[in-house]
């Protein structure tokens, strides 16, 4: 008795936390990739003297939605490790090998796993936008700073 109410408190906490931490991640990149492109509108080329100081205003930021896109999948993959290691225990504590409790607590882990991918890919893409659109404006500045 006290092993299932560990055991469900164990599963809603991965649940909670695993997910919680991807989702947060999520609204990061959002708000991240967002403020990005709002700068990026903004910025004027000719207030800007040195290009090495245009380019530390146009990649603030920019490395925290690579690593988000980085590490998406990994926290993903930690809840899918430690969901099945909660379903292999459950089965062992009960002594029975039931397929559909198994079925169940793998199909379960694995949404951990898709999650963190679900996340990564949209940052992953985010950042390399962000990139082009900082490349982009780089280009511009050295153009129009170009001695003839």
């Amino acid at each position: 008795m006290q092993t299932d109410m560990f055991m469900t408190y164990a599963e809603q906490a991965l649940d909670v936390g695993v997910m919680g931490t991807l989702v947060l991640m999520s609204i990061v990149t959002l708000w991240l990739f967002i403020e990005r492109m709002m700068f990026y509108k903004s910025v004027r080329i000719e207030d800007y003297a040195h290009r090495d100081n245009l380019e530390l205003d146009l990649t603030d930021n920019i490395g925290v939605i690579s690593a988000i896109g980085a590490n998406a999948p990994y926290v993903g993959l930690l809840g899918t490790v430690v969901g099945i290691m909660i379903t292999f225990y459950t089965l062992g504590d009960l002594g029975a090998v039931d397929a559909k409790k198994i079925m169940v607590g793998l199909a379960l882990a694995l949404k951990a796993t898709a999650m963190g991918l679900i996340v990564a890919i949209p940052a992953i893409v985010a950042y390399t936008i962000v990139l082009r659109k900082v490349e982009r404006i780089l280009t511009k500045f050295d153009v129009a700073h170009e001695e003839v």
